[in-house]
């Protein structure tokens, strides 16, 4: 007797409206729903930001009569003031300038690398004392810069650096902020199955970090990068401590500008910040494109 199979219905969905179509096929359109409020909010969220940087602008060209003035309107001097700022010696604006620049670069470099190499042996290797070293490294967050001041001046003075860049550079080459983000961050986005297949092809530890988990923690780097860059050149207590005219970070030489003899030169000292604030926005322009990138990837995948 030959059994005669019969094949089970097949539901077919009836088809949505062709406008929900669109909205469930376009990722991210809930973006535009937004409401007027919400919008109004950003606005002046973004002119509350950008007030004191044109508000600095503003008093750096004009002159120090016309500081209390109301309106705020910009004048003609703005070059004038930043030549004036340039050829001040007690200063050295230009010094530091270039002394801030190269501190903040090698310190974000050292952290970024250093960070995200801990973070890969601590999120995806397994060795011993590994969460008890994690601990440490998390305690010492919990300890205020202010506290290790001292004992970290005379080492300075007993290693003979004091009044030289590698004061204000090697003390914080590692932070154990940026290692335990990176590790955070590694957890979730670096793949086992995806380090494991990079072992069975005899890759190295090493190039399993430069080629396989460096590109996937390139989006928290750069985070990571904006911040630490951000907080090196705003440091001023410890360059302040350890530094010396001869030697001035940007900020040393706005402290300079700021403390006149009988009078502080208000207009000195905005052009002096307006021409600090340049190198911020320059790095947040380009590590902005990266974080939003990262961020619009990680959208997507998910």
């Amino acid at each position: 007797m030959s059994t005669v199979v019969t094949p089970s219905p097949v539901s077919v969905a009836a088809p949505g409206p062709v406008g929900s179509r669109r909205r469930r096929a376009r990722p991210g359109g809930r973006l535009w729903d937004a409401s007027p409020l919400t919008y109004l909010a950003l606005i002046l969220g973004g002119v509350l930001s950008i007030f004191p940087i044109i508000w600095a602008f503003i008093v750096a060209s004009r002159d120090n009569s016309a500081i209390y003035e109301m309106p705020p309107l910009p004048g003609g001097l703005f070059g004038d003031n930043v030549q004036r700022v340039l050829a001040n010696e007690d200063a050295a604006f230009l010094y530091g300038l270039i002394n801030s620049v190269v501190v903040s670069s090698v310190v974000t470099v050292s952290v970024v690398f250093f960070s995200s190499l801990a973070g890969f042996a601590f999120a995806k290797l397994r060795f011993r004392g590994q969460n008890a070293l994690l601990l440490v490294i998390i305690l010492t967050m919990m300890v205020p810069t202010q506290l290790g001041i001292i004992p970290l001046y005379l080492l300075m003075v007993e290693l003979g650096w004091r009044g030289t860049l590698q004061a204000v550079i090697v003390p914080f080459l590692v932070q154990g902020f940026g290692v335990f983000m990176m590790r955070q961050y590694a957890a979730g986005a670096v793949s086992g199955e995806l380090i494991e297949a990079a072992r069975l092809d005899g890759c190295s530890t090493w190039r399993i970090y430069w080629n396989v988990v460096l590109p996937a923690l390139r989006p928290a780097a750069a985070v990571l990068g904006l911040l630490t860059f951000m907080q090196t050149w705003n440091e001023f207590l410890w360059p302040f401590v350890v530094l010396d005219p001869n030697t001035p970070t940007v900020q040393y030489s706005l402290k300079v500008l700021a403390s006149g003899y009988y009078s502080t030169d208000y207009v000195a000292l905005f052009a002096g910040t307006t021409l600090a604030t340049v190198p911020l926005l320059v790095v947040f322009l380009i590590f902005g494109r990266q974080i939003i990138g990262g961020i619009m990837e990680g959208a997507v995948k998910s």
